[in-house]
């Protein structure tokens, strides 16, 4: 049976990943519960999906009585601090894939059952109001920690700097890069090498920096450092503004609209023209430009290379 290529292409589109939460979406969502949650006494906390919490000790009870002082982000990281110097007691959440917050100005009165439906974790405040930690689908990845200290989460105690980060510089992501053989693409998602870019944002960074997703790092001159360093912080800038003040509902759509080639297989380059396209690998893809991102050369597809074997 023939495969159809250009089906193929569309039907990518399905399943691309731009609704994950990466920096700008997680600052937007800090900002957030830095308004609505601190201040507020935490009343209750139930996880009603008992994988989603990695830590027992401070147990989950250690935030009920405490009052939120403080909202900070680490890289993708939300960090709800409750309490304050040997007293306090850090709720740090990681979405992952398909997790998201739903907050409530008044939390619904139904009673959660364990192992049942999207909601891993309640949190709910003293003035009624508080929020859902959600996740769909069947691969469970959202993680809960209840931590003396933020350093305490292995996610957050890898974290490479914020790229964000006035005090980090053009000499400072030169000096990341150097001796790094490996490809770009790769690089930029490395939370260990650079905290809270993931696959949308370095989709739009590359393309931004008309640059090929397969560059090696090491190799990168000097002229591409800085193009590369310039879309990166313009691009990560502009997106953190257009997700700043939007409730957490808001924040995919925002999302979606504001992107130029991620998640926008077949459709044309808002830039050259040129039709979007895309490479897929067993669980992920991400999408490019070739005209303005590889001398217009397509880069092969990984899943269809093999399909058509």
């Amino acid at each position: 049976m023939p495969i159809d290529v250009a089906a193929l292409a569309s039907a990518g589109g399905r399943w691309h990943d731009e609704g994950v939460p990466e920096l700008p979406e997680v600052d937007a969502l800090t900002a957030f519960l830095r308004e609505r949650a601190v201040g507020h006494v935490i009343t209750s906390a139930a996880v009603t999906a008992i994988s989603a919490l990695k830590t027992f000790d401070p147990p989950l009870g250690a935030l009920v009585g405490g009052t939120i002082t403080a909202a900070t982000r680490h890289g993708k990281f939300v960090d709800l601090r409750a309490g304050e110097g040997d007293a306090a007691v850090h709720l740090v959440f990681h979405l992952a894939r398909a997790g998201w917050l739903r907050w409530f100005e008044e939390v619904p009165k139904t009673v959660l059952k364990p192992g049942k439906g999207p909601i891993a974790l309640r949190v709910k405040l003293d003035d009624g109001s508080g929020f859902d930690l959600t996740e769909a689908g069947t691969k469970k990845s959202l993680a809960v920690y209840v931590v003396r200290d933020p350093q305490d989460v292995p996610g957050i105690a890898r974290l490479g700097p914020d790229p964000t980060d006035p005090s980090f510089t053009l000499e400072d992501f030169q000096a990341v890069l150097d001796g790094r053989r490996t490809q770009i693409k790769g690089v930029l998602r490395d939370q260990s090498v650079f905290a809270g870019i993931g696959n949308a944002y370095s989709d739009e960074i590359l393309h931004a920096a008309r640059m090929s997703p397969y560059a090696l790092a090491a190799k990168l001159t000097p002229e591409q450092v800085a193009t590369l360093f310039a879309a990166l912080r313009e691009t990560l800038a502009e997106a953190v503004q257009t997700a700043s003040g939007r409730p957490p509902a808001d924040l995919k759509d925002a999302k979606r609209r504001g992107m130029q080639v991620h998640g926008r297989t077949g459709q044309a380059c808002p830039v050259c023209g040129d039709t979007v396209r895309e490479v897929r690998f067993a669980d992920s893809s991400f999408q490019y430009c070739p005209t303005c991102q590889t001398g217009g050369k397509p880069l092969a597809d990984r899943v269809l290379s093999r399909l058509l074997k």
